[in-house]
């Protein structure tokens, strides 16, 4: 009774919906089939089709919801009737309509593929909206028009499969209603890995290459140019989501930050419920360049709320799923100028421009779509109405039309619609070659076969299209997608152009994998200079970057490099130190050989030093040759004369050993140096200290009454000199036995240079000659000291005592001053204390004598002597 009711309604190829929703459909009068149409079905809706054995649905985005005035910052339209509100073709989109028709065609051509078979197609439009996306494709799969689900009314249906999903929502939105029929639905649009999970998407097939590496070519770019600080806006769905997570990964690696991210609303009614105040932040944000993820449609906000003739000044890096020169207005072209593009690499395909330049609506009346898109695309609505196409612009072609309404070149996505097609095709020629399966009972019969039968042929189809590029329809074995990266430019005349600036080939080798030209990049707005987007300015050589605490890693600020460190590039982590051999410069920028050096004798200092020791040891012989001449005068007879010769000869070597610390330091050197000094100096002051004993016995132990003048006798002096002497030279010994001194390389004491000098070997060893010396020193100091009241005739304890006074205080000095000095001001140090104390021997023991007995020989008499003791007494 039911089937007498509907005649011409066909349930053979549908499945149930659930019981009682099928239920109530049951109930349903007959003239579901005769509803008239909404009054906005020819934009909701187009009337695309070509009619064939087999056809193919689409659903492609060609309508869009018409957008107020940009000073409304792209609020849209509400009207009574929301099926009536103000539709505008989205003319690019157009191309993608113009696939189908001609691969279509193509195939039916075609006498090896599906001979004797013709394909059709029926091409719906596509929202943003889960409503609009429910609706159309209601209407697709119960024809003419209708929303009534489970129930078909045309007389046949021919359909096998579905392309579309120009978005991961729309897939989902479509894949829905798609799947209790288990039609498969074939997706053009990005590359999901969400929608690669068949658990949940058993009939839906990605068509698109994989790009989970355009990220990494993204930064590949901000790195090239070192632009560290981006600016992302993204669709605010999973899709963006899951690209700014990995963009954000890749930017982690190479220190590149985010300064703001944007994410933009993807449905009609969260556009409606936006104030689309985000561009104002993308305006005010200090970052120059900005990357942008998402598709067409979504993203087509941007360009309605930017403000007419005011320039972004930004660098927008847009992804390939973006057409950058797709916009609602002719006369913002200049925001964008100057962007870069990832676009897919494809192959051309052969006689697809030949096609779309025969495209005209005269040649095909019946097509509206065509109809209504000439008259669009070339403004004619504008001028008049009622205008039919054929005066609207005489021998027009869609070759005349600017690049932001139409191009000739194949878009990524028409590819993929075009090997969609043709999956499909090839599909049905698999079936076909099952006879079996397609001949109906009735002998010429031919019988449409069920969707879900083509799921086991698409799962393992694979074929090269006209291109001559392999397509596989298993997700598993998609390849990884290739780019272009294509220079966004317009030209004064309103020309725009898209120009192949370099390419990024995820499975090239790495440094192979991207290029880039830059002197083929117009940057637009800001001229011939590659524009910077930096949070803080680079570090220069010579400097390091310190992070801000609490900022990101690309603000930071400069550091100058540690003494001995340098930098060599810009914005480094870390200075890096010389080598030993090496030193920075004042920059610290570069590492410089270290100019080896000593204290070398041919120089001005070591010239004056050798100078002024020779010369005091000349004089310190010349009073020895006096001492000798006059040796039978009583002054040198009474003081000792053996002890002179011997303090007079160590003194000469004191002078003398000076300059065993000038020139460059050789092993002998080295061990002979202080152990000389040490020897010499000990000799110098033991022979002081035994005259300072003899002068103190021969006045206390040979007074009247005593008898021990065996004290006095010039034995036990020299036994003094021996002993303290011998001494010295034992501990000079161990110190050569245990640890010599030995040349060495000291390249830190002073910039620039590599001194080389005697390492002491032990410095323990060196203090203990020094503190032995000093002990013998403070011994005559104090013996001196003590005898300073005896007789003046006799008496050299005055003169001693004021000797050991600057001896001492000339090596006390010497002591700090050494240790707290490096390098060559080391060796001087202890070259001028040799030569201030020898000379302040020299001149407080033996000056005085020698001015009596050659100025004043009347002094150096026995009689005086004589009445000078007996006036004393």
């Amino acid at each position: 009774m039911f089937r007498e009711m509907m005649p011409h309604v066909q349930r053979d190829n549908f499945w149930p919906l659930p019981s009682l929703f099928f239920t109530l459909l049951l109930q349903l009068p007959a003239f579901v089939c005769r509803t008239e149409e909404p009054r906005c079905f020819s934009k909701i809706s187009p009337s695309l089709d070509r009619d064939g054995n087999f056809v193919i649905g689409g659903f492609l985005p060609l309508y869009s919801v018409r957008v107020k005035s940009l000073i409304q910052a792209a609020v849209f339209t509400s009207e009574p009737n929301k099926d009536c509100r103000s539709y505008q073709w989205l003319h690019k989109n157009y191309q993608q309509a113009l696939t189908i028709r001609f691969a279509v065609e193509q195939i039916n051509r075609d006498p090896v593929l599906l001979p004797n078979i013709s394909l059709g197609f029926q091409v719906y439009n596509a929202y943003h909206s889960d409503e609009r996306t429910l609706e159309s494709s209601l209407r697709w799969l119960t024809g003419e028009g209708q929303l009534v689900p489970n129930f078909s009314c045309r007389r046949q249906d021919k359909s096998v499969a579905v392309i579309g999903g120009a978005t991961s929502a729309l897939s989902i939105q479509m894949g829905t209603l798609l799947e209790l029929y288990h039609f498969p639905q074939l997706s053009f649009g990005p590359f999901d890995p969400i929608l690669s999970d068949k658990t949940q998407f058993p009939s839906l097939y990605q068509m698109a290459p994989r790009d989970s590496s355009m990220p990494r070519g993204i930064v590949q770019l901000l790195v090239h140019f070192k632009w560290t600080w981006v600016g992302l806006v993204i669709t605010d769905d999973l899709r963006g989501e899951e690209f700014l997570r990995a963009m954000t990964g890749e930017m982690a690696k190479c220190d590149v930050c985010a300064a703001f991210t944007e994410k933009v609303p993807v449905s009609e009614r969260r556009h409606e419920e936006s104030e689309m105040n985000f561009m104002s932040r993308i305006m005010e944000s200090p970052s120059r360049i900005v990357v942008i993820h998402g598709d067409t449609d979504s993203l087509m906000i941007l360009r309605h709320s930017q403000v007419p003739y005011f320039p972004t000044l930004k660098v927008w890096i847009a992804t390939s799923h973006w057409d950058i020169t797709m916009r609602p207005h002719s006369f913002d072209s200049y925001n964008f100028h100057g962007a870069l593009t990832f676009k897919y690499q494809t192959s051309e395909v052969p006689g697809f421009k030949s096609f779309l330049r025969s495209i005209n609506p005269n040649k095909d009346p019946e097509d509206i779509v065509l109809k209504d898109f000439w008259l669009s695309a070339f403004w004619c609505k504008k001028k008049y109405n009622n205008l039919e196409e054929e005066n609207c612009v005489p021998n027009a072609t869609l070759e005349a039309l600017p690049i932001f309404l139409f191009d000739m070149t194949m878009s990524g996505l028409s590819y993929t619609i075009y090997n969609a097609v043709y999956a499909v095709a090839w599909v049905l020629h698999e079936k076909l070659l099952m006879k079996s399966e397609f001949v109906s009972e009735k002998a010429g019969e031919n019988w449409v076969p069920h969707p879900w039968q083509l799921h086991s042929f698409l799962k393992n189809i694979h074929f090269n299209n006209s291109a001559g590029d392999l397509v596989f329809m298993d997700e598993k074995r998609s390849s990884e997608a290739q780019y272009d990266i294509q220079n966004y430019v317009s030209l004064p005349n309103d020309t725009e152009l898209l120009v192949k600036v370099g390419q990024f080939i995820p499975s090239a080798p790495p440094g192979e994998d991207f290029t880039i030209h830059e002197e083929a990049i117009d940057w637009g707005w800001s001229g011939l200079k590659t524009p910077q987007s930096v949070c803080s300015e680079s570090c220069h050589p010579g400097y390091r970057k310190t992070v801000e605490e609490g900022k990101a890693v690309c603000c930071f600020i400069c550091s100058q490099c540690p003494e001995g460190e340098v930098s060599n590039q810009i914005n480094v982590d870390h200075c890096e130190k010389c080598s030993e051999d090496e030193y920075p410069n004042k920059n610290r920028d570069h590492c410089f050989p270290k100019i080896v050096t000593f204290l070398d004798i041919t120089e001005p200092l070591g010239m004056t030093l050798a100078l002024v020791a020779i010369s005091f040891s000349l004089l310190t012989a010349l009073v020895l040759r006096v001492f000798v001449k006059f040796q039978d005068t009583p002054i040198v007879k009474a003081n000792n004369r053996a002890l002179s010769y011997a303090l007079l000869i160590s003194l000469t070597f004191c002078f003398l050993c000076s300059l065993l610390f000038l020139g460059r330091p050789t092993a002998a050197t080295c061990l002979l140096r202080q152990t000389i000094f040490g020897v010499v100096f000990t000799v110098a002051v033991s022979s002081i200290l035994a005259k300072t004993i003899m002068v103190v016995l021969a006045f206390r132990v040979t007074r009247p009454g005593r008898r021990i003048r065996m004290w006095v006798q010039s034995r036990v002096s020299n036994f003094i000199v021996l002993i303290c002497s011998g001494i010295q030279v034992i501990v000079c010994g161990i110190w050569l036995g245990t640890s010599p001194p030995f040349p060495d390389l000291d390249p830190y004491s002073e910039h620039g240079h590599i001194i080389i000098q005697c390492n002491e070997g032990s410095d323990v060893a060196f203090y203990c000659v020094l503190g032995y010396m000093g002990f013998l020193a403070l011994g005559s100091f104090m013996v001196a000291f003590l005898a300073r009241n005896l007789p003046d005739t006799f008496n050299e304890a005055k003169f001693i005592t004021f000797s050991m006074l600057v001896f001492c205080s000339v090596w006390v000095s010497f002591l700090p001053t050494y240790q707290s000095t490096r390098g060559k001001a080391m060796v001087v140090v202890e070259i001028f204390s040799i030569l201030a104390s020898s000379a302040g021997l020299l001149g407080c023991i033996f000056i005085p004598k020698c001015y009596v007995i050659l100025l004043r020989p009347e002094r150096n008499t026995q009689e005086r002597i004589k009445k000078k003791v007996h006036s004393k007494g």
